[in-house]
């Protein structure tokens, strides 16, 4: 098993480009199950959930190929319906499948999910909106059963709450019902809004994309020709990176990013006392002159994201004074708290808010990845500490970070890749 050895303190200096964004990947992906024609798809990171995707796919009886982060994949000829257990267990996001094998195939049966320990994420919400289409659901042995010999057929939907791949699922399952599908409560993350846009160049009727109501009229079955396909840019492996210039007090630019998805991050760095200039599809932080506390609470798009609350947890040990962080959207996302108190972090924790006081001297030490976000909260607040930082359980931050250890040292870090 790999770790990762970092020895700071250090300054970050210069520029990096970020990847695709794995968690826009990851439905596009599933969405080729809508048609059964070869589909090109560039700017596809080469993390551990794509390849984990690409197996499930393989299984179904997909082929493709994965070259320099351009996908080619054909789905004409799939023998299988069955996402199993073995790989669904180490990636929820593979519940994603279920909506587009149903829609296009009329049975399927996906093993209930798995993926990071952060909290209860219930796929209630696709098993409901599935039902109100036609479909017929069962839970067998671990397993989603479901089928409508006759296909889906459109209808009214309220999502009791936002759900980013149950709008995903539903999204997708709509494109390749009969008649109308009225989506209400959905999710409008800019991952969701991309899968709405290359369902619509496909040829899918689809109105209100970007909001959080959508009208979408199916095809009734008949497959989609999906056109080429460009990735967006990350947004939270862009924001990681720059709450890792900002904690090391470092200059760096960003390439390949997408400014106007980072707002609510780039809105606290500001707060924090950082500068940031934008111009095309590049960012540039400058530091703080001394950074300043914050208060943040974490919700849906457009506000700010789970996925950057552990960033900015580190971030706020090195900031003057006492900053808050609230986390609104799922019961165990503290994890990483107690590793960064070996540390040295002074955090105290009273129900889903955090409180920090700084700013800390780190110190290095051992410390253990919990989940995939948690990873990237111990890498930056291992670039900060005196001393040596050893990361384990690497395999988390491996899910969604392309080749970020090589992209640090691109920037000056001391940093490291080794085998237990």
């Amino acid at each position: 098993m790999d770790y990762l050895s970092i020895t700071g303190p250090c300054r970050l200096q210069g520029e990096i480009r970020v990847s695709g964004a794995k968690n826009a990947a990851l439905p596009i992906v599933a969405a080729t199950l809508l048609s059964d024609e070869p589909c090109s798809i560039e700017n596809v990171p080469e993390v551990a959930d794509i390849r984990t995707l690409l197996r499930l796919f393989e299984k179904l009886g997909s082929r493709y190929l994965l070259e320099d982060h351009t996908l080619t994949i054909d789905n004409e000829e799939i023998t299988n319906t069955v996402a199993t257990y073995d790989i669904v267990k180490t990636m929820r996001a593979s519940i994603l499948v279920l909506g587009p094998l149903l829609a296009r195939f009329g049975r399927c049966e996906v093993s209930l999910p798995g993926g990071c320990a952060i909290g209860q994420r219930p796929i209630d919400l696709h098993l409901k909106a599935l039902e109100q289409m036609g479909a017929s659901i069962e839970i067998k042995n671990g397993y989603v059963v479901a089928t409508a010999p006759e296909g889906l057929r459109g209808a009214r939907i309220i999502f009791d709450k936002i759900t980013v791949t149950g709008s995903e699922n539903i999204i997708m399952a709509a494109a390749l019902a009969k008649g109308k599908t009225e989506l209400i409560n959905v999710a409008k993350e800019p991952e969701v809004v991309q899968l709405c846009e290359v369902l619509a160049e496909a040829g899918v009727e689809i109105d209100g994309i970007g909001g959080d109501e959508l009208t979408i009229i199916g095809t009734d079955r008949e497959a989609l020709k999906l056109k080429p396909i460009k990735i967006i840019p990350d947004r939270i492996e862009a924001g990681t990176y720059l709450c890792a210039a900002a904690i090391t007090y470092g200059t760096v630019t960003l390439n390949s990013v997408r400014s106007d998805h980072l707002d609510a991050v780039t809105a606290k760095l500001h707060e924090a006392g950082c500068r940031i200039e934008s111009e095309g599809e590049s960012m540039t932080l400058y530091p703080a002159a001394r950074l300043k506390a914050f208060e943040l609470s974490t919700t849906e798009y457009p506000g700010f994201p789970t996925d950057m609350q552990a960033q900015f947890m580190a971030l706020a040990t090195q900031a003057e004074g006492v900053s808050i962080i609230e986390e609104r959207l799922f019961e165990n996302r503290f994890m990483h708290v107690s590793e960064l108190q070996r540390l040295g972090a002074s955090i105290h924790l009273k129900g889903h808010t955090a409180t920090l006081n700084g700013p800390i001297q780190l110190l290095g030490a051992d410390v253990m990845a919990t989940d995939l976000r948690a990873s990237s909260a111990l890498v930056l607040a291992a670039l900060a500490a005196s001393g040596v930082t050893n990361v384990h359980r690497i395999y988390h931050l491996d899910r969604g970070y392309e080749a970020l250890h090589e992209k640090l040292k691109t920037l000056g870090a001391k940093i490291e890749r080794l085998k237990e």
